[in-house]
């Protein structure tokens, strides 16, 4: 029987390799810190295995000779049969120091223990990174070779492999597995890295376009992702296999994964939109020719990925496999593998099985409470996530935050979220009286708030409001415009009421707009700045009857775009929250509504929370972005599904003008319960339109 000394044993591909081993029936030893001993005696209990088969040695990986101490040395020299060395950094994130020091130090300390031991053979786990961004094929025999080296996870495998491959004082074996995934019966995986970078980003387009959407992409790079079982399995196999020192094994897939393809799995797994993949060689090779690794390193650009990616945490670095140049030969691992049977499965036959195990312990939004609440609200809490409120006071604490429309709805709850995170809060309303209240309130927890009567459609009134603040604040971080109005009326009731239109553009538009060009400024003084605006499904769904509020929250959306696209190199930010049907005073005189599907002002306020906290381009729900891409793929459809919305949920008897007696009279004359049944049924599936 033989005997193993693991570093890196409690890491992931530890934890699956090592009862591999001790089903061989020898001893383990594994290198552990002081501070981590328990981590083995709860793998002991897992594993069902005493102290005498799986033995804990203290040792630290940054320290010469792994920190053993000489009595340690002298206990094991001689028996260790097997050293394997898996400890490293497996992150595109980590820095260049961290990296250095784990990977090209702890291997160069962990063949000085095995010199000490004198291990019969030192088992190196590698990496495909090794290769670099290669372009073409490389072999197992080739290390030289590599290429595209600057990044310093390639750096540091590449140059910790070549520590082994110098070593003159012992026999070694080295590993390279491609993408480690989790296992491919159970999905079992312990950290978010490679393809899971880009899980939430699946997870967004799946809840917010329909499944029955086709889209179409391009292949990009290869790929090679293999499941952690077929390494260790692969692994196991290989290190006991005589006649095979100092040879290099390549554990990835034959035939890889294109990007493209990668999506498209993705997307089936997760019940998003079917992806269609053009398979275009001239396309691929013009993709080929793209520097997208020094593209991603130029400041503009990596500065505008950064900004996008890290909505998902994705890293920027990570696009450099968009493009990714290198496919591996295996051939030789591959012809000894197969007398044993030990295959790589075809990622697309076990993504499912990854993806929910991401969805029901990885994702932070997936443990989200799941409450007795709407589906479509839980869509919107799971697309969006509740706001931490660590999270949330990192993001504001002391920073000048104004809230308009701050007397009532949305707005109130805005304010005694973000003054109960540490922010200085700026309330201002037409109702001072109401603002008051709501700075009352905020005091009782300590919070700090300012309130300013001011109407917004106003604009006089809006420049004093701008004037006063900045001269008893100095400064607004974050702009938050949330005072508006709204009008549910016909187009054929309007034609006699021009000043609807007037009126509603006034405030949800130039009020808004006078504001932006008050505060801007300051803000692009000081390289910092936020900007949100309260906007409304309606831009994206386009209901019929709200043609004045729709109109006015489109241009603010529109001149938002236009100017994110000027101000984005100087760190002004600007989020457009397309709200769903929110039950505030303003929807109050539609009665309606009473019977709709609703947000509370507080679920919604938990929408601007995590836009304050993730600063992303749009907050929309699903069913807004399918209406907009429905109009944009299939407009008479569209306009066909609408109509029949009009034609289902009348004009109020205001809007048309009718008298009291006349409403009343139209009221026995109200439609069926059947009519009145596809009312309700029209409005639960399309839930957080206006109607």
């Amino acid at each position: 029987m033989a005997n193993y000394f693991v570093t890196g044993g409690t890491g992931f591909i530890g934890r699956f390799l090592i009862p591999k081993l001790l089903d061989r029936g020898g001893k383990v030893y594994v290198l552990t810190r002081e501070q981590s001993l328990g981590k083995i005696e709860q793998l002991r209990a897992l594993w069902g295995v005493g102290e005498s088969q799986l033995v804990a040695i203290s040792g630290d990986l940054a320290r010469p000779r792994l920190g053993l101490k000489r009595a340690q040395i002298a206990a094991l020299k001689g028996k260790i049969d097997h050293f394997v060395h898996l400890a490293a950094i497996y992150d595109l994130k980590a820095d260049a120091e961290s990296q250095i020091e784990a990977n090209v130090g702890g291997t160069r300390h962990a063949l000085s223990c095995a010199r000490a031991l004198a291990a019969r053979c030192f088992h190196h786990v590698s990496s495909i990174a090794a290769a670099g961004l290669y372009k073409g094929t490389f072999t197992e025999d080739m290390f030289e070779e590599a290429t595209g080296l600057d990044h310093p996870y390639y750096r540091t495998k590449h140059d910790s492999e070549g520590l082994v491959r110098r070593e003159k004082g012992l026999r070694w074996r080295i590993y390279r597995p491609g993408i480690v995934v989790g296992d491919s019966s159970t999905g079992e995986m312990d950290k978010i890295d490679g393809p899971y970078y880009f899980f939430p980003a699946i997870r967004g387009i799946s809840n917010t376009l329909p499944g029955w959407l086709r889209a179409i992409g391009v292949q990009g790079g290869h790929l090679n992702i293999v499941p952690v079982d077929y390494v260790v399995d692969a692994m196991d196999y290989l290190m006991h296999l005589r006649g095979h020192d100092d040879e290099t094994f390549f554990l990835t897939d034959d035939d890889g994964i294109s990007v493209g393809d990668l999506i498209r799995v993705l997307l089936k797994a997760a019940h998003g939109p079917s992806l269609s993949v053009l398979r275009s060689g001239a396309l691929d090779k013009l993709l080929g020719q793209v520097p997208i690794d020094r593209l991603v390193s130029v400041g503009p650009l990596q500065r505008a990925l950064g900004a996008v990616l890290g909505q998902y945490g994705i890293p920027a670095e990570s696009m450099k496999f968009v493009g990714y140049p290198t496919r591996f030969d295996s051939s030789k691992t591959r012809g000894l593998l197969d007398k044993a049977g030990i295959e790589c499965p075809r990622f697309e036959d076990y993504a499912d099985v990854l993806w929910e195990y991401w969805s029901a312990n990885m994702d932070g939004a997936g443990a989200k409470r799941r409450s007795r609440v709407p589906v479509w609200v839980r869509a919107v809490e799971s697309a969006v996530g509740r706001p931490s409120p660590r999270r949330l006071g990192a993001a504001i604490k002391g920073k000048v935050v104004v809230v308009t429309g701050a007397s009532s709805g949305i707005g109130r709850d805005c304010a005694l979220k973000l003054a109960e995170a540490g922010a200085i809060v700026i309330l201002a309303a037409r109702t001072p009286g109401k603002l008051e209240e709501t700075i009352a309130d905020i005091r009782q927890f300590g919070g700090e708030g300012h309130a300013y009567a001011c109407d917004i459609a106003d604009l006089a009134d809006c420049d004093r409001f701008i004037d006063t603040v900045l001269e008893n604040h100095g400064q607004v971080d974050i702009l938050i415009n949330n005072a508006g109005r709204s009008i549910r009326r016909s187009v054929q009731y309007s034609f006699d009421r021009f000043h609807d239109y007037e009126r509603t553009m006034q405030l949800n538009y130039f009020g808004a707009l006078r504001l932006i060009m008050g505060f801007a400024p300051r803000m692009l003084e000081r390289s910092s700045g936020h900007i949100i605006n309260i906007s409304s499904i309606g831009v994206l769904a386009s209901p019929p009857r709200f043609s004045a509020y729709v109109a006015s929250k489109a241009a603010l959306d529109a001149f938002s775009w236009c100017a994110a696209a000027e101000f984005a190199d100087r760190n002004v930010r600007f989020t457009t929250i397309n709200m769903p049907l929110v039950r505030t005073p303003m929807i109050a005189p539609t009665k309606l509504y009473d019977a709709f599907p609703t947000l509370s002002p507080e679920q919604a306020a938990d929408l601007v929370m995590k836009a304050i906290i993730d600063k992303p381009k749009r907050v929309a729900t699903g069913l807004g972005l399918a209406g907009a891409v429905a109009q944009a793929i299939a407009p008479q459809m569209s306009e066909f599904v609408l109509n029949q919305a009009y034609r289902l949920f009348p004009d109020s008897a205001a809007a048309r003008g009718l008298s009291d007696a006349e409403a009343k009279k139209e009221q026995k004359k109200l439609p069926t319960g059947s009519v009145d049944l596809a009312r309700k049924m029209f409005a639960q599936v399309f839930s957080g339109v206006h109607w």
